[in-house]
């Protein structure tokens, strides 16, 4: 029998590879930006067009290659950072597999232009493919400039497979603040299109965060330092008020490298423990500084995975920390048993002498004198104080006239003459025009709406009905007709991200459709107007954030899908909650209007809304 078993070409395996190490454009961004890390630079440009798909490019000044390195890092498994097995475990620099640009150069245009500061020209190297087309001396300044243009240009299947271009951005803003926060040190700057996205300086790691989300983030963050033999823990957490729906703003990095943890975030999440409102999450930016010999990071291409050889004790120091930073600067309740000094007696009264009160006391006066005779005796009262009221009194006469007066001297009555209604009239200042219903409706546990039927009850979620009813109205009212927009009479100005209110803008026509009204969106503030009909002034903020952290979760695509999201996320934050008093006829409402909708069965995520209960399943349930 033949041989089946052969080698693959370069090109193949190369192109196989890059299905694992280049995921999308933010892949090669994160790779060439680390690389300029590890080059010592101290200023990195990142300049994409059409999200990455046309063209990435990353220009430093760091210490450049020679003609020999920059031919040889476009082989595949070649690196400069380990040399024996051993190293893996002693790694502080960014990348080491070998594998990223090998990768990149098989799926896309490269262009790469590199100096060394001692050198008098650099080298170019052109590469379409694999295939090297070009290599040669150019003119260049000190360090390295990488252009990747078309991706996946060779790969068409793998292309269709990406998204949108302002999803595909998302993800490339997204590296790029996980590099940049690793590295405040370095200055960085991103243009997208021509335009300036972010331009940040050479900082300190405060600054640094404050530069990326906005400048109110400095009075959220809370300073956490700890140092012991395991790790050294370093970095700031939010304050627990200004707490999230989603998990954007959260960031670990160890040795400055970004990491993904679920069991320390755990850790951060307990340390807030009793702080939080319901499904919220705290921000944090936390530097952890680990020996390399105790951590594991070739388990994954993308390299934020890591293992820790004991991870317990990371967590223990990690939670203690963060609860020491949120008692030292009273973000956390304490109980304070110290005295309060406002209850103190002051000093000065001991040096006051004591004095009896006194009580004025008129002797003279009779309340069954006349007013008359009052009066005279007043003006002989001694003194010259006045007891008399200022109001004018009407003479009555003697208390006795109370007592006598009968009828003796009143003319005999003609009953006969007197007439009497015949029935008692009560009126109402406002005619309720409304007639009662009758109650075929009750609440149960504030959660459900019981309603009878024919053949037994109706059972209805009062959240997820709510929910159906207005993701229905919403999506009319995006697609079809606007709603009614309430003004308000003073802007409501709120305070976000860069990122978030550029997603925002791409919202703002959908927005205004069902019924906000947006005076401007800033950098980092916008100011609303106008809100719908349907929420409170309070509840603008918290709807508006639930929003973003269902966009941020999902990243829709542009079109019906945009607009489904925008009308399930209001619909969900708008929707009367469980707990929720109902009138009866609020209960009517829901549940006419329940049956009103095009599908009153599920909910937009697909969820039950509503189960009956029929009198033979009461009966087995007695039997």
């Amino acid at each position: 029998m033949a041989d089946i078993i052969q080698l693959l070409p370069d090109h193949v395996a190369n192109q196989i590879a890059a299905g694992e190490v280049v995921q999308r454009p933010a892949s090669v961004v994160k790779e060439l930006l680390e690389n300029a890390i590890d080059a010592e630079a101290t200023s990195i440009n990142l300049l994409i067009k059409d999200a990455g798909k046309t063209l990435i490019q990353v220009s430093d000044n760091g210490k450049g290659m020679s003609e020999t390195d920059a031919r040889l890092s476009f082989e595949r498994h070649a690196t400069s950072k380990i040399k024996l097995a051993e190293d893996l475990f002693q790694l502080k620099t960014k990348g080491f597999r070998g594998e990223a640009l090998a990768s990149i150069a098989a799926i896309a245009h490269v262009d790469l232009k590199s100096k060394q500061p001692e050198a008098e020209l650099g080298t170019e190297i052109k590469i379409n493919g694999s295939k090297v087309e070009l290599q040669e001396p150019c003119v260049t300044p000190t360090g390295t400039v990488v252009s990747v243009k078309n991706l996946f240009f060779n790969i068409p299947a793998r292309r269709n497979f990406l998204k949108s271009n302002s999803v595909e951005t998302r993800h490339i803003i997204d590296e790029f603040q996980r590099v940049a926060l690793a590295h405040p040190q370095i200055a960085f700057s991103l243009h997208h299109n021509g335009s300036e996205i972010f331009q940040l300086p050479a900082t300190n790691f405060r600054q640094r965060i404050v530069n990326i989300f906005g400048g109110k983030t400095n009075e959220k963050l809370v300073p956490v330092q700890e140092e012991t033999e395991i790790a050294k823990v370093e970095g700031f957490v939010g304050k627990p008020e200004f707490a999230k729906k989603s998990k954007g703003e959260q960031f670990f990095f160890v040795n400055n490298r970004f990491i993904k943890s679920p069991y320390l975030n755990h850790a951060v999440t307990a340390a807030f423990e009793g702080l939080l409102k319901d499904k919220s999450y705290p921000s944090y930016f936390l530097y952890l500084d680990i020996d390399p010999k105790r951590i594991d990071i070739n388990i994954h291409p993308t390299k934020t995975e890591i293992k820790f050889d004991d991870e317990h004790s990371l967590y223990a120091i990690l939670r203690s920390a963060i609860k020491h930073s949120l008692g030292q600067f009273n973000v956390a309740p304490v109980l304070d048993f110290e005295r309060d000094s406002n209850l103190d007696t002051p000093y000065d009264y001991k040096e006051k002498p004591i004095s009896n009160p006194t009580i004025e006391v008129d002797r003279n006066f009779n309340p069954f004198e006349s007013e008359q005779n009052f009066s005279k005796r007043e003006k002989n009262t001694s003194g010259g104080k006045s007891f008399s009221s200022s109001f004018p009194k009407k003479n009555e006469g003697s208390w006795e006239a109370l007592y006598t007066t009968g009828f003796e001297n009143e003319k005999e009555t003609d009953f006969a003459n007197i007439e009497f209604e015949s029935e008692e009239v009560t009126g109402k200042l406002f005619e309720d025009d409304k007639k009662s219903e009758s109650a075929n409706t009750f609440q149960l546990q504030k959660k459900y709406i019981i309603s009878s039927l024919k053949s037994g009850l109706l059972v209805i979620d009062q959240h997820r009905a709510h929910t159906r009813i207005l993701y229905e109205e919403l999506l009319k009212s995006i697609t079809v007709t606007a709603a009614i927009s309430q003004q308000l009479l003073f802007p409501l100005v709120l305070q976000f991200s860069k990122q978030e209110t550029a997603m925002l803008s791409e919202l703002k026509e959908s927005l205004e459709q069902t019924g906000f009204l947006f005076s401007r969106i800033e950098e980092h503030e916008i100011e609303i107007k106008g809100i719908p009909n349907l929420i409170s002034e309070s509840e603008v903020s918290i709807l508006i954030e639930q929003l973003l952290a269902d966009f941020e979760n999902e990243i829709p695509e542009s079109g019906f899908k945009q607009t489904d999201l925008l009308a399930k996320s209001l619909a969900k934050s708008m929707a009367i909650k469980t707990g929720a008093v109902l009138d009866t006829v609020e209960q009517i409402a829901i549940v006419n209007g329940l049956f009103a909708c095009k599908e009153p069965n599920v909910t937009p995520s697909n969820r039950k809304i509503f189960t009956t209960l029929s009198v033979g399943d009461l009966e087995k349930k007695l039997m």
